[in-house]
């Protein structure tokens, strides 16, 4: 920051300058914890320069991924807890990279606020920085607006971009998929970064006392268990795609099983699944009671525990168990895939 780098008119405005380098300074810290090889230039720029390695591939083919965290955030408001929000940005554009192929490269976040506090940027930028060292991502840029008048002073929104890589030949594709395949569940951290709307008007989360322990929640509080960030698969994918044949990659998000796992299948097949199979989390269970929700609006609402699905041979299945479990997954048998059109059958 210069010295001289100061309006007062601007502050007049409700918009301050000095706040967003004070900002910057605060966040640096964190942001060199994501630095990588393939970096070329420091925070502070007017863009990002990444120089990708692409030895050993014959085709390399950029992936790119966009998301943000939601209403979720309406909890890190109440709760005022703002350094894990930025895990679920990260977690929501690179699990949707990861069903391609792709290994994430890097990250450039976008916070847009009613007031510049250094302090709550930079504990939101430290989220987003945990995230991209858990996907191996470099954050590489991203940009904080201050909005007054359009954002509540105590209020932002928080969105991010990636970009990843894979071989051509090595992306996912589930045109060999048949009847027989297994479906194989990766356990889902709580609700992730999706649904939050209903979740929010079940537990009337503003009026509610979300702080106080829950038994059904394993002393937990309603709160608590809610911001739970979302989990990020990209190693121990990135790990099974070294040793198995992966057909087809499903993160489950909003729209839940009969919205999300389909579109990894080719027309013609679905995904069978028995629903005591399902290892349901229980903030999931406390919401259909509390909300008195149909259990298919659950399925096609929620990820019910399941936060991604992984389609391989029945051959396979055992060996990527265990790369999966390996690499730090409890991951199990779901479902297998069966020639019919109805996308997901539960039964």
């Amino acid at each position: 920051m210069h010295s001289n780098s100061k309006s007062d008119s601007y502050a007049a405005a409700g918009v301050d300058i000095t706040a967003g380098y004070n900002a910057v300074k605060l966040m640096k810290k964190h942001v060199e914890r994501t630095m990588n090889e393939g970096v070329m230039t420091d925070i502070g720029g007017f863009g990002g320069l990444f120089l990708p390695n692409i030895s050993g591939m014959k085709e390399p083919v950029l992936v790119s991924g966009t998301d943000g965290v939601g209403t979720k955030l309406k909890l890190a408001f109440l709760l005022d807890k703002h350094d894990s929000v930025g895990i679920d940005c990260v977690a929501m554009c690179v699990n949707d990279i990861i069903c391609c192929g792709a290994k994430p490269l890097f990250f450039l976040d976008y916070i847009a606020c009613g007031k510049n506090v250094p302090e709550k940027i930079a504990d939101i930028v430290a989220g987003v920085a945990e995230g991209c060292v858990q996907s191996g991502a470099a954050l590489i840029g991203g940009e904080t607006a201050e909005m007054p008048g359009f954002y509540p002073i105590d209020e932002y929104d928080l969105a991010g971009f990636s970009v990843g890589i894979v071989d051509k030949e090595k992306i996912v594709n589930n045109k060999t998929i048949t009847e027989g395949d297994v479906i194989i569940a990766l356990p889902s951290s709580g609700v992730h970064s999706n649904g939050f709307s209903l979740v929010r008007k079940v537990f009337d989360v503003e009026k509610a006392d979300i702080k106080s322990p829950v038994e059904a929640l394993g002393g937990k509080s309603i709160g608590e268990t809610l911001l739970t960030p979302t989990k990020i698969y990209v190693k121990p994918m990135l790990a099974l795609f070294d040793e198995v044949t992966v057909k087809a990659v499903s993160h489950i998000t909003g729209g839940g099983f009969y919205e999300n796992i389909p579109r990894s299948l080719p027309e013609g097949y679905s995904a069978k699944i028995k629903k005591s199979d399902v290892r349901i989390l229980p903030i999931f269970k406390l919401l259909e009671e509390v909300g008195n929700i149909p259990e298919r609006d659950m399925f096609n609402t929620f990820n019910m525990g399941v936060g991604m699905s992984v389609v391989v041979a029945k051959e396979d299945a055992e060996k990527a168990l265990e790369i999966l479990k390996n690499n730090g997954e409890d991951a199990y048998i779901l479902g297998e895939v069966v020639k019919d059109s109805e996308g997901v059958i539960l039964w």
